[in-house]
């Protein structure tokens, strides 16, 4: 309850409000001249009765009533008035002429605060009334505060207890505050001991409990501890229990004093966030921080018993495939199907945290076993207790099997495979930085060699591994160093002997040696260097037309291979269109080479790119066809002006019919769609001959001539083809062979 008016008329300028009771008229208005004097402001009534009809609309600070009056006295005007909804703490001083035991327990039987003897002591009486409203006041406050409180436990799910102690450890008193009962389920003022609380705690946890009670009372030592509960509507809770011991005067422990609190929303949210922090939110493996965590505490115990470990690297070959065809989502349903089976494949433990291995026993490592992912199509098992690498080599056998059966994701069979690479502690690292770079370094041998496999490091994959490093920093400043050089191979029309195109074939003058194009295209498209260095082979061929043109009038085209990635540039017709233009020569004079498999691989990309090109001049040449998987009916949707036979076909030509089967269906089907047909690889005059007889007659080989700067491509047309000299020109060669039964078609 709440007093309208200040109690202090000293801290404050209001007047405390009194209402004054009496029946003796004169003693009524002296003792209201007398109050009001001193900073009272009175209002009189002389008789119980009119004492309540004021009371109905108004409430004062202080009453003070006559014990004695005619009708309803003080005692009675009293304890009517504290039922009063808002009366029960007004302070009520009654006035009485007698000065007996009696009289004063019945005044404090009525609701009466205090007592005053009837006399002419004015300054006692106004003294007694400021000391009643600052006792009211300090009440107030105190209510006011425990309520406060009382909210702000109720908030926070927490209550306050005592415990007396007895001569038994677990026997004594126990009073749980209202707030205290809730935070059980128990209702206010339920009875409850600690015996029933021990009941609410499930077996296990109790036994481990009691054990702590008694060394914390034994001791006489602060306790703090969670709890597990089940209350008594079955829910299963978190108590957090707080207590001090208490001393008597002796310094003898008599009890504990302390606090209780449900914690379970927080003990979830904590679980929560370290299960973010350690686990996969996709996978819900261990993630990269807990697996280095698990990684440094297995080597700790390989290392202090003497035994090995074994970390192994898994990435999923061709996940990007998938991701890409199928969408993001599908590829997340890969990975956790992929993880499903992982699992499957290691003695997998999920609650391994730090602090709790020591408890699990002298193998407790063993519980560090698990399969966990780095991120994206990274997988990482860890094995913290192996015999030799043989024991990790069945696991990485185990992981690879699993991955063999067809995984359905959006509706559709999908196969995905792995690459494992696998290091041993501690011959391949003493850390787990050691141990991720070299297992790292394994299974990117198990993707040069071509993946589906394992490999177990070995310092010789290392040193390949930095080779490979080196040559791709070097490979970044070719370009800029004017290190990369175009050799030309001629394509030969064999009816006539001239040259009637050239393929521009990319080599890399490093220093004093020729780098070779399989030893660095291959990086190239790995790491995306590929796209300038097919630009710069585009402004180097343009360039090297127009000197040809001026020095030994060679109009024809020079091909250049392209990439698939090229297509990807929304530029690429302007960038060509730039690269002829600069140098003043022919779109015409570029021919775009492009495998079959490149072609296929985003068809739907390439089209449209490839009718832009045709527009404006620049022809379209397949390579390596045969090899691939291309359905026909793309190609005549094609704009494709040459059909290049792979030099697998070429090269068992006389000695295999069905490689002479194929070769004739290609130059069939060139005929047919009316484009040109050239033979690579032609090395032998049988291959020249029976291409020839067969009805292709543009070729290019070594037995025309080996790739070569083109200074001496200048130097073969005028040593060879111009006097006629080579040798499949002489007589006995070609000469001597049949004419073809029908030449190829060609266009353009």
């Amino acid at each position: 309850m709440t007093l309208p008016h200040a109690f202090d008329t000293e801290d404050s300028p209001e007047r405390p409000k009194v209402l004054l009771v009496d029946d003796d008229e004169v003693t009524l208005m002296l003792t209201s001249e007398a109050l009001r004097e001193r900073g009272f402001e009175i209002t009189e009534a002389s008789s119980g009765e009119r004492a309540l009809a004021i009371l109905t609309d108004w409430t004062p600070d202080i009453i003070v009533l006559d014990a004695m009056m005619p009708g309803l006295d003080g005692f009675d005007t009293c304890q009517e008035l504290r039922t009063f909804a808002g009366f029960e703490n007004v302070p009520v001083l009654m006035l009485t002429g007698l000065d007996d035991d009696a009289s004063i327990t019945r005044a404090y039987q009525a609701g009466a605060t205090d007592f005053f003897v009837k006399s002419n002591q004015w300054s006692l009486l106004a003294g007694r009334l400021r000391y009643l409203l600052r006792s009211a006041r300090t009440r107030i406050e105190l209510e006011r505060s425990k309520a406060k409180l009382a909210r702000a436990q109720d908030l926070a799910r927490m209550g306050s207890f005592d415990w007396r102690r007895s001569t038994s450890h677990l026997a004594g008193g126990l009073q749980l505050a209202p707030e205290g009962l809730r935070v059980f389920g128990f209702m206010p003022h339920e009875q409850v001991t600690l015996r029933r609380l021990l009941r609410m705690v499930p077996g296990p946890e109790r036994r481990g409990l009691l054990r702590v009670l008694h060394e914390v009372i034994t001791y006489a030592s602060v306790l703090a501890i969670d709890v597990p509960v089940t209350l008594v509507d079955s829910r299963q809770r978190i108590v957090h229990v707080e207590a001090e011991p208490e001393f008597n005067e002796h310094g003898h422990s008599v009890g504990y004093t302390g606090i209780v609190q449900d914690v379970t929303d927080r003990r979830v949210a904590e679980d929560r966030i370290r299960h973010l922090a350690n686990f996969d939110a996709l996978t819900g493996l261990p993630n990269r921080r807990q697996l280095i965590w698990r990684t440094e505490r297995a080597l700790d115990h390989a290392r202090r018993l003497g035994h090995q470990a074994a970390l192994l690297l898994i990435d999923l070959d061709r996940f990007k495939v998938i991701n890409d065809t199928l969408g993001h989502a599908s590829g997340d349903e890969l990975l956790v199907e992929v993880a499903r089976r992982l699992r499957a494949c290691v003695r997998h433990s999920d609650q391994v945290m730090e602090g709790a291995l020591e408890s699990v026993g002298a193998r407790s490592h063993r519980t560090l076993e698990a399969v966990g992912r780095l991120g994206g199509d990274e997988f990482v098992a860890l094995l913290p207790e192996v015999a030799d690498e043989s024991d990790a080599d069945r696991v990485a056998q185990r992981i690879l099997e699993a991955m063999r059966e067809p995984v359905f994701v959006a509706g559709q069979e999908c196969f995905v495979t792995a690459s494992v690479g696998i290091a041993m502690y501690p011959r391949d690292g003493q850390s787990v930085a050691d141990m991720m770079r070299n297992s790292d370094v394994a299974m990117y041998s198990v993707k040069s060699a071509g993946r589906n496999s394992s490999a177990i490091y070995t310092p010789q994959l290392a040193g390949r591994g930095r080779e490979k490093l080196e040559l791709e920093s070097a490979l970044h400043k070719a370009i800029e160093r004017n290190e990369l050089v175009l050799h030309y191979q001629p394509k030969i029309d064999v009816r006539n002997g001239k040259m009637v195109g050239v393929e521009a074939l990319m080599r890399w003058q490093r220093g004093s040696t020729l780098v070779p194009p399989n030893d660095f295209i291959p990086l190239a498209e790995e790491t995306g260097l590929i796209v300038p260095l097919s630009e710069w082979a585009l402004r180097e061929a343009a360039r090297q037309a127009k000197i040809w043109s001026q020095s030994i009038g060679f109009n024809e085209s020079i091909a250049v291979n392209l990439p698939s990635r090229m297509f990807e540039r929304s530029d690429l017709v302007e960038h060509i269109h730039q690269s002829v233009s600069t140098h003043g020569v022919a779109h015409r004079s570029i021919l775009l080479e492009i495998t079959e498999n490149n072609l296929m691989k985003d068809l739907q990309t390439v089209i449209p790119a490839l009718h832009r090109l045709n527009e404006i001049g620049v022809e379209i040449s397949i390579d390596d066809f045969g090899t691939g998987y291309s359905s026909l009916s793309y190609l005549t949707q094609l704009p494709i002006s040459e059909l290049k036979i792979d030099r697998i076909f070429v090269r068992d030509l006389g000695t295999s019919p069905q490689s002479q089967a194929v070769v004739t269906a290609i130059i069939a089907l060139g005929r047919s769609l009316g484009v040109r047909v050239i033979a690579e690889g032609v090395e032998q005059l049988r291959h020249m001959e029976t291409l020839y007889k067969a009805g292709c007659t543009i070729m290019q080989g070594f037995l025309f001539s080996r790739p070569v700067p083109p200074a001496e491509i200048e130097l073969f047309v005028q040593g060879n083809l111009l006097p006629r000299k080579a040798p499949w020109l002489m007589p006995g060669g070609l000469e001597r062979t049949l004419e073809p039964a029908r030449p190829a078609g060609l266009r353009g």
